[in-house]
């Protein structure tokens, strides 16, 4: 993936909001326009990528969250899909990306709310640095991080090199909204978790 060469990045948007209408669509998150081949803030040590594996399950003890993967693509108007609001316990993988393991930035997006309540993500503003995340893969391996950093950043202020520019390794980015309820009804922020591989222990 390489820049577009766009003058604006792309806002990110996890339109999820309590006011939101039960089975009303939720606006989708703008696919990047491409990250930077310098983008971002990577970890100091490059570990072992892996082969190619798609996430089946997400945990984050922390957050209280252990709940399903579902791949996610793009919407005709090039947005990536979120989940529905009627499945707002599952984590979405955006598909056209690294599955988490392999080499550059494994992004998964999950709702804070909807009409009917909390959702799977709504306490992943509560990580904190060295916090764990552990994600099961298709192929049977479990594949575990640790939290870097968690931001809020204003939608229109998105730091799209940071969240999907390329990395020397593998890295996990878990994406929500945030911030407050702004005047058309949604959160006026994104909620960022960066993530790097666990440490082997021993």
């Amino acid at each position: 993936m390489a820049l577009s060469g766009r003058a604006e990045p792309p806002v990110v948007r996890v339109e999820t909001s309590a006011r939101q209408a039960p089975g009303t669509a939720t606006p989708a998150t703008p696919a990047p326009a491409a990250p930077a081949a310098t983008g971002g803030t990577t970890a100091p040590a490059a570990p072992r990528p892996l082969a190619a594996s798609v996430p089946t399950r997400l945990l984050v003890p922390a957050a209280g969250v252990d709940a399903p993967v579902t791949g996610l693509g793009l919407n005709a108007d090039g947005t990536v899909e979120v989940p529905t609001a009627d499945r707002a316990d599952q984590v979405g993988w955006y598909r056209n990306g690294p599955t988490p393991g392999e080499t550059g930035p494994a992004v998964l997006i999950g709702h804070y709310d909807t009409a009917h309540g909390p959702a799977v993500f709504h306490k992943l503003p509560k990580l904190k640095p060295g916090d764990l995340i552990q994600i099961r893969r298709e192929d049977g391996g479990t594949v575990d991080f640790r939290v870097r950093a968690t931001l809020q950043t204003a939608k229109e202020t998105f730091p799209t090199d940071a969240v999907y520019g390329n990395t020397k390794g593998p890295e996990l980015r878990l994406i929500t909204c945030g911030g407050r309820i702004g005047a058309d009804g949604h959160w006026t922020d994104n909620i960022v978790v960066l993530a790097d591989p666990a440490p082997p222990v021993g």
